[in-house]
């Protein structure tokens, strides 16, 4: 669990910053690909993210089902990982579970906002403990840092790139085709194949994957 007060962000820009898959091409140095399966009602989609891991690790994929929540001023967004028929684990990434993965964005004040995240996930593959210690002591934080400077440049990336289209605030724009509940099953972590990394040594971590 972590946060980030974002000063001159307003909470409903960092709302977009979040789910606009376009925009998160330009910050997100870590992601492979994302983009949109389908969607199961107005506020509620299935997804798919790809996560480029620091070598010589093998990179996670997800497949998760998000939901979203403006309340009032504030935002919340969930997600949790999904199976889908379609979409099954491949065999050029590890399958990582997103048991619950949460953002929640409260306004504070006039154009600013405080982020909050919170993440349990199974990364599955039995991973050395210098790998937890370092995702939970320098990647989370690092990442937050991302989203705030990508939330600061979004407004003008926004008004040249589609400005008024955004489905996650008007669901008439959303073209996704319907995902049925009856296709989907939680992914239990216990069901995917275990890949063993822990005699990977720290040494050979490479050091490029972690820059700002």
């Amino acid at each position: 669990q972590t946060r980030i007060s974002c000063k001159d962000v307003p909470a409903e820009t960092l709302y977009d910053v979040l789910h606009d898959t376009r925009y998160r091409k330009k910050w997100d140095s870590n992601m492979i690909e994302t983009y949109d399966i389908g969607r199961l009602t107005v506020n509620a989609d299935v997804g798919y993210y790809s996560w480029k891991c620091p070598s010589p690790l093998k990179n996670r994929d997800f497949v998760t089902l998000r939901s979203w929540l403006p309340l009032g001023n504030d935002y919340m967004i969930i997600n949790y990982s999904v199976k889908h028929p379609k979409y099954p684990p491949r065999k050029d990434f590890v399958r990582a579970v997103s048991l619950q993965t949460g953002y929640l964005i409260k306004a504070n004040g006039d154009g600013a906002c405080i982020l909050y995240y919170l993440t349990q996930v199974d990364p599955r593959g039995s991973l050395p403990k210098w790998v937890v210690n370092r995702v939970s002591q320098f990647v989370a934080p690092k990442a937050m840092k991302k989203i705030y400077k990508a939330g600061l440049k979004y407004p003008e990336w926004k008004r040249r790139h589609d400005p008024e289209y955004k489905p996650w605030v008007y669901p008439e724009q959303n073209t996704l085709p319907s995902v049925s509940l009856a296709e989907l099953s939680v992914q239990h972590a216990d069901s995917l194949e275990n890949i063993d990394e822990t005699g990977l040594p720290e040494e050979h971590l490479s050091t490029s994957d972690h820059e700002a």
